[in-house]
């Protein structure tokens, strides 16, 4: 059990929980359920909110893939200033100042200028290569937004851990408390057996007890430190505004609904809804998508251009000959049809095979995911087939052992019973009394392991 609780103090400290904590100055006491537990630590997890950034950054590639289908390449360029005028010693017209040789700045006459770009490219045909990176990153961002689930996966079953270890303390408490108790008990009949000489009692069965109340003291101080420590990570993880106080709603650990179907039926279920094998897919389907417009950039692409230029100078005039252009004044565009061809085929060539290199690995990926999740639901099953006959057995062993204890005790209080055995069958009950609340425990999180592995979300799982 400690073993237990430590692991779950160090993956809620570790992994989920956010680095903001407030003092508690209130104490009220508020019941959670398994369900709401597990959505609020979800919810307050820096860990699985870092790794839903993955996801985002994802779905923005894509919708920058997407703003590549029209106009990939649309500029406007200006500039401003101020420019003297001019004038002509011979006296030309403002519409043949290019003819006079003497041409002179103005610098009694002053205007602003202002002069415009405007560029556009628009691919018309590309042999899908716009198409295909615009697929690639849409599968990218769905097998992203699998991931995160995978990521989320995992931070629910460790919830789910932390939420039974919380009612497994409190019930290895309740247990120590009746210890408590009976100790007491057999603690006095041990002083009376003494103060009436009883030939019966020997010293052995009391330097055995002293220990065993020795052992006990120190189990029960572990305990306590445990419950302390659990105390401690539930407020961190829920980490109240108002300095509420979280407790299970459950009083008592009880196993969860669950009926164990055959092998495979789990089997079926992870190989098609496990995240991982769900995100692998839609990764193929990125990168074969990928290899596909790397592909198509090894033909000549027919693009749309389109320019446009436009300056203004109130103080100089306009030319109105074609053949000659005032780079103050003028104003002209454009519209064309063009092919643009990448001549470096050597480096395509290497595109296209790392291309398909990354293509058949993420292929070889997929047969290693299945893979480990064959080898690890065969190990999940077999886990919570045992867990459920551990569990069974114990249960047996728990009747047995109190009929023992009630047994003794009646051989005891008729005044023919051995302090040695009775002590050895209070001590054996108050033991299979943990090992069965530890494999209540045990039979929970083997199952919370084996919905994770097949890929059913463990909030399905309840203790109604």
């Amino acid at each position: 059990m400690i073993r237990v609780l430590t692991l779950a103090s160090l993956f809620c400290i570790t992994v989920l929980i956010t680095p903001n904590q407030k003092p508690l100055h209130a104490q009220d006491t508020l019941s959670i359920n398994l369900q709401e537990f597990i959505e609020r630590g979800i919810e307050r997890s820096g860990q699985v909110a870092y790794e839903s950034r993955a996801v985002d950054l994802a779905e923005n590639r894509s919708r920058q893939a997407r703003s590549q289908r029209f106009f990939p390449r649309l500029e406007l360029n200006t500039l401003h200033g101020v420019v003297p005028g001019v004038k002509s010693p011979q006296g030309r017209p403002s519409g043949q100042m290019y003819l006079d040789p003497f041409l002179e700045n103005d610098w009694e006459d002053w205007a602003i200028f202002t002069r415009a770009e405007l560029n556009a490219v628009q691919p018309v045909y590309s042999w899908g290569a716009v198409t295909g990176a615009i697929k690639a990153a849409e599968q990218g961002a769905r097998a992203a937004e699998f991931q995160f689930g995978a990521v989320r996966a995992e931070a629910e079953v460790q919830l789910f851990e932390l939420y039974f270890s919380y009612l497994l303390a409190m019930e290895i408490e309740r247990i120590l408390e009746d210890a408590s108790s009976q100790i007491r008990q057999v603690e006095r009949q041990i002083e009376q057996m003494r103060e009436d000489g009883d030939p019966t009692l020997s010293e052995s069965d009391v330097f055995k007890f002293e220990i065993y109340k020795t052992e006990f003291e120190v189990n029960r101080a572990e305990v306590e430190q445990s419950v302390q420590s659990i105390n401690r990570i539930w407020s961190y993880v829920l980490q109240s505004d108002n300095g509420q106080v979280y407790r299970p709603a459950e009083s008592f650990l009880d196993p969860v609904a669950f009926q164990l179907e055959p092998y495979d039926y789990y089997q079926a279920l992870a190989l098609s809804e496990r995240p991982e094998v769900r995100g692998v897919a839609h990764g193929i389907e990125a990168l074969r998508a990928g290899a596909d417009a790397v592909r198509a950039q090894q033909y000549p692409i027919l693009f749309l251009g389109i320019t446009g230029s436009y300056a203004n100078t109130p103080n100089r005039p306009r030319q109105t000959n074609p053949f000659i252009i005032n780079n103050s004044n003028f104003a002209t565009a454009g519209v064309g049809f063009g092919i643009r061809q990448n001549l470096n085929f050597t480096s395509m060539r290497s595109n296209i095979d790392r291309a398909d290199i990354e293509y058949r690995r993420v292929k070889d990926l997929r047969d290693a995911v299945s893979d480990g999740i064959v080898l690890e639901l065969n190990e999940k099953y077999q886990s919570a087939a045992v867990a459920e006959v551990k569990l069974e057995q114990t249960r047996r062993a728990l009747t047995t052992a109190r009929n023992w204890v009630r047994n003794e005790q009646l051989d005891y209080d008729l005044g023919f019973g051995d302090v040695e055995n009775l002590l050895e069958a209070v001590q054996k009950e108050l033991e299979l009394r943990v090992q069965l609340k530890q494999s209540i425990f045990d039979l929970n999180m083997n199952i919370a392991a084996l919905y994770r592995a097949s890929g059913i979300p463990v909030n399905q799982l309840s203790t109604n």
